[in-house]
């Protein structure tokens, strides 16, 4: 939208070419401008940019919304205050969020539009595209007259907080469709009219801020935080993930106006103690998920709080919080009786003691995960107890003998998935054993670990379930061993490879062809499955020769 509806036609025809031949992260229309851009973010444009995100969180009807990103001076604001947000955040924070917020996979992405932008479309999943009113051409680019407006909408009061944005049903928009824009001359348009508006709702995400770019989200600080939370009371979500300006005072104000709050999700907030974490527990009974890895300040105390307040708790992660000890741990599995997911990492305080504990106080544990903890065989061993076990990563633990994974393998008949990643001590006697007894298990990591070529073998002739196997970095692996379980698994559908330098990647492009239907990993393959896809996505190389 950024390219359409800038008022200087010049610059129009310039960015255009550069799309042409540059254009690789085509996103939704209203991120376009931004995602383009790599220049910096100084103090005055972030300001702006703000008080723009805070006009969008106060609009209320999807009228107003349509407004609001039609409004050649909100353009105008957008186009040249934000077009560099997204250089100001690390590439790894607004990479996968920024496109998740929007669809669900890169494939489902909406292409933008631009009339004789000259980038080859891919073919994706085909999405409802929003149609509005006729737009005046006063003041804007001829080019919009010509050309569909994708709309973002506005949350509504019953809506839901998620992502620093709100979810929940928008009502009747059909007065945005009484007059379809149905521009001549564009063969793709796509109108929408009151017909087929029950599929678009059916087929379309819930409308939300998080179409925002996440640049912007991640600036929201406590005052618009409990802006969004004074809507309402009905919020089941909250995901401040990244959000290093919310503070304690400012969840603790949404937890106390979120009484059903189910899922609490707040990854590497390290400004944020126990505080935060206390009060969700304490207003919010009906929490089910807490996900709040690498909070460097959380201690036991929140989590005995949480297992004294949440009985009902389903789904914890607490990796990288380094101040929990086996006290705050064993509070909560006592407290928390229901409890299906636990995921621990590199917690250094959290030993056997814990794990035991979990085993005979929380039966129903399906996915159990204590990598990096200082957990042994002792502790493992009593997680044969979990009949209901479905996943289990011990990858990197302090001690951990052959044996007790042959035990817990032989008595958790449903486990599906293993990862024994980093763990020096499993040899190929072991994965024999795995590939014999694992009647339900699919998946198997063991990268790293001390095992040849007969492992795989044994994988290919005993286990008829195992899709998945990884043996990256296993120095005694050879073609000998890739070769034969390609050759005789049935159910094999990828094998990891990385780093098995003993391994010719001639022989893993003859496998590549004799064996479509097995995904290989190295390092040759992977790269070239990324440029294909690049391709697919409309990349175009840049040729030019100019420095």
């Amino acid at each position: 939208m950024g390219h359409f509806l800038s008022k200087n036609g010049k610059r129009v025809k310039k960015r255009r070419r550069k799309v042409r031949k540059n254009c690789f992260l085509r996103g939704p229309c209203m991120l376009c401008f931004i995602v383009h851009n790599t220049s910096a973010l100084d103090e005055d444009q972030f300001e702006s940019a703000s008080k723009a995100a805070e006009r969008y969180t106060a609009l209320t009807t999807t009228e107003e919304c349509a407004k609001f990103l039609l409004s050649p001076k909100e353009l105008s604001i957008w186009e040249e205050q934000g077009k560099s947000l997204l250089s100001s955040v690390p590439a790894k924070l607004i990479g996968p969020p920024l496109f998740r917020t929007v669809c669900s996979d890169y494939s489902e992405m909406p292409v933008c539009k631009r009339k004789c932008a000259g980038v080859q479309a891919c073919t994706p999943c085909k999405l409802p595209r929003s149609a509005v009113g006729r737009v005046p051409e006063t003041g804007l680019n001829n080019d919009i007259a010509q050309c569909p407006v994708s709309v973002c909408t506005l949350p509504t009061s019953t809506a839901e907080c998620t992502n620093l944005g709100l979810e929940g049903n928008m009502g009747d928009c059909s007065s945005l469709l009484q007059q379809p824009l149905s521009p001549s001359g564009s063969e793709d348009s796509e109108v929408i009219t009151p017909e087929n508006l029950t599929d678009l709702r059916m087929e379309s995400e819930p409308p939300n801020i998080n179409q925002l770019p996440s640049s912007i989200l991640l600036k929201i600080t406590d005052d618009v935080l409990k802006r969004i939370a004074s809507k309402n009371r009905n919020r089941i979500q909250i995901n401040i993930s990244d959000c290093r300006n919310i503070s304690d005072t400012g969840v603790s104000s949404i937890a106390m106006q979120s009484p059903g709050l189910q899922k609490y999700i707040a990854y590497r907030c390290k400004q944020l103690s126990d505080i935060s974490l206390i009060a969700i527990a304490c207003h919010c009974p009906l929490l089910q998920k807490v996900h709040v890895g690498n909070q460097d300040k959380l201690t036991d105390e929140s989590l005995q709080q949480l297992g004294e307040k949440c009985p009902d708790v389903l789904d914890i992660h607490f990796g990288q919080c380094y101040k929990i000890t086996d006290e705050g741990m064993m509070a909560l599995a006592r407290g928390c009786p229901r409890l299906q997911k636990i995921y621990m990492q590199e917690n250094k305080l959290v030993t056997d003691k814990s794990v035991k504990t979990f085993a005979e106080h929380c039966p129903l544990l399906q996915y159990v995960g204590f990598m990096g903890c200082s957990v042994t065989s002792q502790g493992v061993i009593h997680l044969t107890r979990l009949k209901e076990l479905i996943s289990l990563d011990l990858r990197h633990i302090t001690e951990l003998n052959n044996e007790t994974v042959m035990e817990v393998v032989k008595r958790c008949k449903n486990l599906s998935a293993l990862n024994l990643c980093l763990n020096w001590s499993i040899n190929d006697r072991c994965v024999e054993f795995i590939a014999k007894e694992g009647k339900s298990l699919k998946e198997l990591y063991l990268v790293s670990c001390k095992i040849t070529d007969y492992a795989l073998i044994t994988i290919g002739q005993y286990s008829a379930t195992i899709e998945t196997v990884d043996v990256g970095w296993c120095k005694e692996i050879t073609d000998k061993g890739a070769t034969q379980i390609s050759q005789t698994s049935k159910s094999l559908r990828y094998l990891g490879l990385m780093r098995c330098d003993k391994v010719n990647e001639d022989t893993v492009e003859r496998l590549v062809q004799e064996y479509p239907h097995i995904t290989f990993s190295t390092v040759m393959q992977d790269c070239k499955r990324t440029l294909e896809r690049a391709y697919q996505m409309g990349w175009i190389p840049n040729t030019s020769t100019a420095s």
